[in-house]
């Protein structure tokens, strides 16, 4: 069995949320893609039993509620995540929709560096909170 579950609302074709996503990454074949293709790996190693998810025609990782989106713009990969206004980010990565009540997101442009280590806290620390708020 698969570490990382796939599950859709909106598979397309009769393919997984896994295929969609392995489809949006091949499709953008630059650095949008090499970036959102180390982004999902990062979250599959920070939560090993991630739910991947196809809504909104976006890549979407869950564990008991939506961890994060990860959408794809011309300039930007946005990681939103729904409930970051609630997280602790000691580490300063959101940088984007940081005017908001409940969704923060973080986005990467063409040749940043991702902190590995931050990321992971801070996807584990939304999975916690929807653990948490679940009960």
């Amino acid at each position: 069995m698969s570490k990382s579950k796939s599950s859709s609302t909106e598979e397309k074709d009769g393919a997984s949320a896994s295929q969609l996503i392995d489809a949006k990454i091949s499709e953008l074949g630059d650095w949008r893609g090499e970036t959102l293709a180390r982004v999902r790996t990062l979250v599959k190693q920070a939560i090993p039993d991630v739910v991947e998810e196809w809504k909104w025609s976006v890549p979407v990782w869950s564990h008991a509620g939506i961890i994060c989106t990860g959408e794809t713009y011309k300039k930007a990969v946005k990681l939103t995540f729904p409930k970051g206004a609630s997280l602790e980010d000691p580490s300063g990565l959101f940088n984007s929709s940081l005017e908001g009540n409940t969704r923060r997101a973080i986005d990467f442009h063409e040749g940043d560096k991702i902190d590995e280590k931050a990321l992971k806290t801070l996807i584990r620390a939304a999975a916690a909170l929807n653990s948490s708020s679940a009960r």
